[in-house]
């Protein structure tokens, strides 16, 4: 069986080309996972298991091809969720920030998202 590695770019073409099908839930993941991968204050143990899960994403070989509507995805959030469960304590407000401001940008803002807002989320009030 080949095997996938993770790039930068691997995972930015795919992000890309695959956001919307993969829906906002796993690009926030996804998402929540790369951005606490590059923090130098992530051990090495974690990084590991974060670009695992990321390498997974990318990867053309699933468990669930990726095309298949409603199920495509499903297989990859179910790796990146064991692996936030694993290094949860690594991605702090800052990641979640990062995260959330890329994420708004590709899909617009939600309310009530998953993460509480903080004040410089708020950004400047909006009339009507």
């Amino acid at each position: 069986m080949a095997r996938t590695r993770f790039s930068d770019q691997g995972y930015w073409n795919k992000l890309s080309r695959f956001a919307l099908a993969a829906g906002r839930e796993a690009v926030e993941k996804s998402l929540c996972l790369y951005y606490a991968a590059q923090r130098p204050e992530t051990p090495k143990w974690a990084k590991t298991a974060m670009y695992g899960a990321l390498a997974y994403f990318i990867s053309p070989i699933d468990a669930i091809p990726d095309f298949l509507p409603m199920l495509g995805f499903t297989d990859d959030l179910a790796v990146m969720a064991a692996a936030i469960a694993m290094v949860s304590f690594y991605i702090n407000d800052e990641v979640k920030l990062k995260a959330r401001n890329k994420l708004n940008t590709w899909f617009g803002e939600k309310r009530g998202t998953t993460y509480e807002a903080t004040p410089e989320d708020k950004g400047p009030a909006r009339k009507g």
